[in-house]
């Protein structure tokens, strides 16, 4: 046996070429016969699909025919009533005796039987309602209802605005009925003063007017009856009555204007075809789909075919995979290798062997690799340039109120004769513009940063006295490590002049503190709080409102942090009215080299 198997390869890899075009001649034939074997049935559902749908346009056309007929009693009663001169002069008069009220009634009962038998075989009702507290109904239990009810009805409204014309509604199941209705409205009016005087209501329940179509329905042929609204009024789906369909409605609409002989649509999660007359009695569409699924069953069987095809596509993939595998080998291990790059963070070039047309791949790639390589690398310097050039000159960004206001206190100290806090305060001035304006450095220390820290606070303290204390809490392994600049300061001025409004004094406090991975900064004051909620709206209004000392704000640390460190980094805050707010600054811990952090510190 092994050696007939080695016989056969070995005659296959004699006779390759001649092999190679007998599979690809084969394929080809198979392919064109799947080609000719769809384009048949294709060409085959075109015609049955004109054919079904030209009779299902009959169908239709004979469940419109059974509406048109019941429209048109509908109309021939409003006009018998809206002609009855009995039923106009008892609605219109008020004030009538007992005595009189039941002659009445009784004259408009006596009209309304006669008139009655114009919709009664439609299982229909008729309401008659009255201006002055008139009601007359032919079917109480068909639609039981009062006057002030249907005086209440948004029909009743629609029904006086649109006085001279019949209106088709659909009224939902209620607490007193429990079954959905259709009602047509008519006002009644004086045709010398179009005075409305009653209202005509006719109403068919939603099962009497299925009765209409439900005999050319099916599981997979369904009927819709949709308002103008696109509210499914009724239908052979009763989960689906009193649903709104707006897809429906619109393809119903554009079949009805385009004047198409059917249309394919996704409904409901299926594909269906579309069939749809305008009512323009009722101002609704009739709607027929048909799943298209259940169609295409009685043309061919598709999972014969299906199957036949995918054995045909599945031995042709097999064939045409044992010639290509050894011409697309060097390819195969290229693609292997790019997609392994990844792992290396794209910098392991990939080997240039295997064909020809692989190598030159593989040397373009490594080319391709070296100028993204250079690329990023540019790309990193010129952002490193560009966040250094955007801090220098936030740094720059002194507030002149700033300067104003502490050179007034430390004149206003000279006079006073206190010249020790003055000197001070000038110290203090000194050493931050110095700070601020000189060193462009990205990071410095904790220690560096306190220091700047407390010759703000020191100034702020000259200016608006201790009724503010500030206390700093450091972990001596913390001093060595290095943040951005002024990462801190911008929080221990919006304490100073936000967190104390309605509280006259308090306390801020500083905390730092590292371990192995964290560097956390916190401060944190018992000022006036504020509700959580609020905090987005505070950030907004930090971030209109320019420092008071410098350009850089509490808006941009958080952003300035995440640029430099990662999402892993940044600011969080949180605030409770009357009891204070925290602000913790979480950075990664990174310890000055030409330091350490045993002999260091405060």
């Amino acid at each position: 046996m092994k050696r007939l198997c080695r016989n056969i390869l070995r005659t296959i890899r004699q006779n390759s070429l001649f092999f190679k075009i007998l599979f690809v001649t084969l394929i080809s034939i198979i392919t064109v016969s799947v080609l000719i074997t769809f384009s048949i049935f294709r060409m085959s559902t075109d015609l049955f699909m004109e054919t079904f749908s030209i009779t299902n346009n009959k169908v239709l056309d004979q469940i419109k025919t059974r509406f048109e007929d019941f429209s048109y009693s509908i109309v021939n009663t409003a006009i018998e009533v809206q002609n009855n001169g009995t039923i106009k002069r008892v609605l219109s008069r008020e004030g009538m005796s007992s005595i009189q009220t039941a002659t009445s009634s009784y004259d408009v009962v006596n009209q309304l039987e006669r008139i009655y038998l114009n919709i009664e075989p439609y299982d229909a009702n008729l309401v008659l309602w009255g201006e002055h507290q008139h009601l007359f109904n032919m079917n109480y239990s068909s639609w039981p209802i009062s006057w002030n009810q249907l005086d209440e009805l948004d029909l009743t409204r629609d029904t006086f605005r649109h006085s001279s014309e019949i209106l088709y509604r659909y009224l939902p199941p209620n607490d007193s009925r429990k079954e959905s209705l259709i009602v047509a409205s008519k006002a009644l009016k004086q045709r010398s003063s179009n005075h409305i005087y009653g209202i005509l209501y006719m109403s068919i329940k939603e099962k009497d007017l299925k009765e209409f179509y439900v005999s050319y329905t099916s599981e997979e042929n369904q009927v819709f009856l949709l308002d103008s609204e696109g509210t499914i009024v009724s239908s052979s789906l009763d989960q689906m009555i009193g649903e709104k369909s707006t897809e429906l409605q619109k393809a119903s609409k554009e079949f009805s204007e385009r004047d198409l002989n059917y249309q394919e649509i996704e409904l409901f999660g299926e594909n269906n075809i579309l069939l749809a007359e305008y009512l323009p009695t009722f101002n609704m569409y009739l709607v027929n789909t048909i799943r298209k699924e259940s169609v295409m069953d009685h043309i061919v069987n598709m999972k014969e075919i299906i199957f036949i095809s995918l054995a045909i596509v599945s031995l042709a993939v097999f064939l045409v995979f044992l010639i290509s595998r050894r011409m697309t080998k060097s390819l195969s291990k290229l693609v292997e290798q790019i997609s392994d790059m990844a792992k290396y963070d794209f910098n392991k070039r990939i080997a240039e062997d295997g064909g020809y047309e692989a190598k030159k791949l593989a040397h373009a790639f490594n080319y391709m690799l070296n100028e993204l390589h250079e690329y990023v690398e540019i790309i990193v310097e010129t952002e490193k340039k560009q966040r250094k050039a955007e801090l220098e000159a936030l740094q720059h960004q002194i507030n002149p109120h700033f300067l104003y206001n502490t050179l007034a206190s430390v004149k206003f100290m000279v006079q006073q004769g206190q010249k020790d806090k003055a000197t001070d305060t000038i110290h203090s001035l000194i050493s931050l513009l110095q700070h601020a304006l000189r060193d462009v450095n990205e990071t410095i220390t904790v220690e560096q940063e306190l220091i700047n820290l407390k010759h703000y606070v020191q100034i702020n303290q000259a200016r608006y006295g201790d009724r503010i204390h500030v206390s700093y809490f450091v972990s001596p392994s913390s001093y060595v490590c290095r943040i951005p600049k002024l990462i801190i300061q911008p929080f221990i001025e919006n304490a100073f002049f936000h967190a104390f409004t309605h509280k006259k004094e308090g306390f801020i406090q500083v905390l730092i503190s590292e371990n192995k991975d964290f560097l956390l900064c916190e401060v944190v004051d018992n000022g006036d709080g504020m509700e959580l909620e609020s905090l987005a709206s505070e950030s907004n209004r930090y971030k209109r409102n320019k420092q008071l000392f410098s350009g850089i704000g509490v808006s941009n640390v958080h952003n300035r942090i995440q640029l430099l460190y990662g999402r892993s980094y940044g600011v969080e805050i949180s605030s409770e009215v009357g009891v204070g707010t925290k602000v913790q600054i979480w950075l990664p811990s990174q310890i000055d080299s030409n330091q350490s952090k045993e002999n260091t510190y405060i």
